[in-house]
């Protein structure tokens, strides 16, 4: 199940589903009985902290920038708005020009935009920069336009690459990154949603250190203080 009805709220999930029997990335679950007077199982968990769906942030590229415990809880909440660019060509870099006509009227301060385009492709596999790879790319204009509108995080639907080339992708992380954006990659469902504005949650993990993790991200549909 992904869609879940809450009273008069619309929950979709909009996370990958992990297997580690079939996963690429590394995945793997320990489990064990402890013992003790009262036998229990805990499970010891040996992850890549970009497994999956998963939340990056600035410390991913910069020792001195924030890691996922520095940034407040509220960094990985809020208003979110889901962009699809449809007449953007295939295989060209998202610009301002672009973003500005799409997003205008719709994008606020504070807010976390998902983008996304009509050329799908699961990211990070053996087609990823083929001649099947149609996606839209992402540069440091891309970048800057999220800085100057001052959005709190990004994230990206299977249309729009984020492992295109170095000379688009490093200067993409590190001009958001400086500024405390972070990324949500990979997300899925978003094809689900009915409300193109939500509400968005994608916690990591409250460890010092960690510069992403994998999330449970999730929209809720019907906040009336976010739509």
């Amino acid at each position: 199940m992904s869609v879940y009805e809450l009273g008069k709220l619309r929950i979709v999930d909009l996370s990958k589903y992990l297997d580690p029997a079939t996963e690429t990335r590394r995945c793997h679950l320990y489990r064990f009985n402890t013992g003790g007077r009262i036998p229990d199982f805990h499970t010891i968990m040996d992850l890549t902290s970009h497994l999956g769906t998963h939340c990056e942030c600035p410390y991913h590229h910069d020792d001195n920038w924030p890691d996922a415990s520095s940034l407040p809880l509220s960094s990985f909440m809020g208003r979110c708005v889901y962009i699809t660019l449809k007449s953007v060509k295939p295989n060209t870099h998202i610009s301002a020009k672009d973003l500005d006509r799409e997003c205008a009227g719709l994008v606020k301060e504070g807010d976390v935009l998902i983008l996304d385009s009509p050329y799908k492709l699961e990211p990070f596999t053996d087609k990823t920069n083929g001649p099947e790879d149609k996606r839209l790319l992402v540069n440091g204009e891309t970048a800057q336009w999220m800085v100057d509108h001052k959005i709190k995080s990004v994230g990206f639907g299977d249309g729009v690459s984020i492992e295109s080339s170095n000379e688009d992708v490093k200067p993409f992380h590190d001009v958001c990154m400086a500024h405390n954006i972070t990324f949500i990659e990979v997300l899925k469902n978003l094809d689900k949603l009915r409300s193109q504005v939500f509400f968005i949650s994608f916690a990591p993990m409250y460890i010092k250190g960690l510069d992403s993790c994998p999330v449970r991200a999730y929209a809720i549909e019907g906040l009336e203080e976010f739509r």
